[in-house]
């Protein structure tokens, strides 16, 4: 179930990025909501791979990693800032640094773990 949940974030997240502005959507919509996504799909895939830990120990190792690539956009070297200038680079570690991308992170892994949280009942709890 959480696989299908993250395949459905990916895509999503995709859409809004492809096709966002053609939809006349806002600026921040299409910004933001991609980072909510982003962070969504990070706690997704984690807690995928890690079925049998705890939900809170998954959103902060999510929100750690989160808060890791975006400080790691304030490195700059020729190889990092080509690579981020390529479609994969800027869905991957993205091009701009921004605190609020981390506070759209969090909305995200929060809404993942809530999910995680109605997916998961009925199986153990973590």
């Amino acid at each position: 179930m959480l696989l299908s949940a993250l395949a459905l974030i990916i895509a999503f997240g995709l859409a809004l990025r492809r096709f966002g502005y053609e939809a006349h959507l806002p600026f921040t919509v299409v910004k933001y909501g991609g980072s909510i996504l982003w962070g969504s799909m990070v706690y997704l895939l984690l807690a995928s791979m890690r079925v049998t830990a705890k939900h809170g120990k998954i959103a902060g190792t999510a929100a750690l990693i989160a808060m890791c690539v975006e400080f790691f956009r304030l490195v700059h070297m020729p190889w990092l800032d080509a690579f981020r200038l390529t479609t994969a680079g800027a869905l991957l570690l993205g091009r701009v640094f921004s605190l609020w991308n981390i506070l759209a992170y969090a909305v995200g892994i929060a809404a993942a773990l809530a999910l995680d949280a109605v997916i998961s009942t009925g199986r153990e709890v973590r």
